[in-house]
């Protein structure tokens, strides 16, 4: 507490005012301590002109420009405050932040209302898919990033070109053999295929010809997953097996912890975890450096049917969505790095397949057997939130696989129906580099490169 006299303070007549002052100081040099820097910098070294947008009306013009220049009682603010001078009662640089996050929201908000999300009325295309095994626990549908769609028909596997829309055939299985999972490499150079007689085929995409014969398996293999050059297979025997496809000896590591069918992998978007469903109703997080040991890093077991929907969130590498099937009918939102759920949303129908959406925070989801109207629908739910956006019912049997194309802008649906539908209904992206600039530069008003 400072003790001051009375002849302190210049000019006298404000003694005799309720005014309260912060000290010390100097009535000719300006007191640091009282200044907010911060807003002065920014009003000194940032281009003032002004932005005209027909986006934003006076009225939120006003209140920016007061929030910059004007203290919270309305009185213009001074850059330079000296000893005698009132207490700021302009918001401190802690504010600051805070300022820029409302300013963010709101206009966020504002390109929200503009943009609204609507589904498609129809889909924009149908294929003919017969003797498309309506089998819940196969993957037998994959579209690879070179825009050509790998699908099982029976004891058939084609690949349908979406830009030239040519259909060709890879190979056709002999005997009571066929595909029961299918997915493409990570270049698109290669098709990987499983078979219900425990098989593991590579093909080459190109010369339609199989390069190798990978072993390891006793039972069918459900579901195939890719994470660089290791194709990761689940089967009916419980076991999952990495397989280096470079190697003379392919079989690298394998686990066997579920304790039924595995129908669902998944790796993440940067190929250091695994996600594993299985047919006992669990869900499994593996470390890819720690797989030969068994040791997995989750289990989660809130799911009451078997689990084959698994999908990484594209925005936190740290969620993933999880799909139940006719007993549990649930999309589940895991924190793999707490281990913990984070919600749970009942579907009313068996859930078969789930794509997030790369250009909105949205996921869609593929459904089969229910109780109601939502059974054999695709649904789309806003993330983080879960709320429905809609559904498409035109199926007229389940939906038994999603794929993405690799743009991010269509989704295509296999169902029991024998049909393949794609749909529109991941786009656009927003481009809108105007409404971003203009953000950008009502945001750096409220930057200094000072903190």
């Amino acid at each position: 507490m400072w003790n001051l006299d009375c002849d302190w303070y210049s000019p006298k007549s404000l003694l005799s005012t309720p005014t309260i002052y912060d000290f010390p100081g100097d009535r000719f040099i300006p007191n640091r301590s009282l200044m907010n820097l911060h807003q002065a910098n920014s009003l000194l070294t940032n281009i003032t002109k002004k932005i005209q947008n027909p986006n934003f009306n006076e009225a939120y013009r006003q209140k920016l420009d007061d929030k910059l220049n004007l203290d919270s009682e309305g009185k213009p603010f001074r850059m330079l405050v000296f000893r005698g001078s009132p207490k700021s009662s302009q918001k401190s640089i802690r504010h600051i932040d805070q300022m820029r996050e409302e300013d963010s929201e709101a206009l966020q908000n504002n390109g929200n209302q503009r943009i609204r999300r609507r589904l498609p009325k129809k889909e924009s295309r149908v294929l003919d898919a017969p003797k498309i095994k309506n089998d819940y626990y196969t993957n037998t549908m994959d579209w690879g990033k070179n825009n050509i769609l790998a699908v099982a028909l029976g004891t058939e596997m084609y690949l349908w070109n979406s830009v030239t829309t040519d259909v060709s055939l890879l190979f056709k299985a002999t005997g009571n053999n066929y595909p029961t999972s299918v997915s493409w490499s990570e270049d698109a150079k290669y098709v990987a295929t499983g078979f219900v007689h425990s098989q593991l085929q590579v093909w080459d995409a190109e010369t339609s010809k199989p390069v190798r014969n990978l072993q390891g398996h006793s039972q069918r293999i459900s579901t195939l997953a890719w994470n660089n050059h290791v194709l990761t297979s689940g089967s009916h025997d419980r076991t999952i097996i990495n397989h280096d496809v470079r190697a003379r000896r392919n079989e690298v590591s394998g686990v066997k912890a579920h304790r039924a069918e595995v129908c669902g992998l998944k790796w993440s978007k940067r190929g250091n975890l695994l996600a594993s469903g299985g047919n006992e109703n669990h869900i499994y997080v593996w470390e890819l450096n720690k797989m030969n040991s068994s040791n997995f890093l989750h289990c989660f077991k809130d799911h009451s049917a078997a689990v084959k929907a698994l999908a990484w969130c594209p925005y936190d590498p740290a969620v993933l969505a999880s799909g139940g099937g006719t007993d549990d009918r649930c999309i589940k939102l895991w924190n793999v790095q707490k281990g913990t759920n984070i919600c749970s949303i009942d579907t009313k129908a068996q859930v078969c397949g789930l794509q997030w959406n790369r250009h909105h925070k949205e996921i869609l989801s593929g459904h089969g057997f229910g109780t109601s109207s939502e059974h054999n629908q695709l649904c789309l739910w806003q993330y983080p939130s879960m709320t429905k956006v809609g559904g498409l019912d035109p199926h007229t049997s389940r939906v038994l696989h999603l794929s993405q194309s690799p743009d991010g802008l269509t989704v295509v649906s296999a169902g029991g129906d024998e049909t393949l539908r794609f749909w529109d209904v991941f786009g656009p992206p927003v481009t809108d580099t105007r409404e971003t600039s203009v953000l950008d530069n009502l945001l750096s008003m409220k930057i200094s490169p000072i903190r």
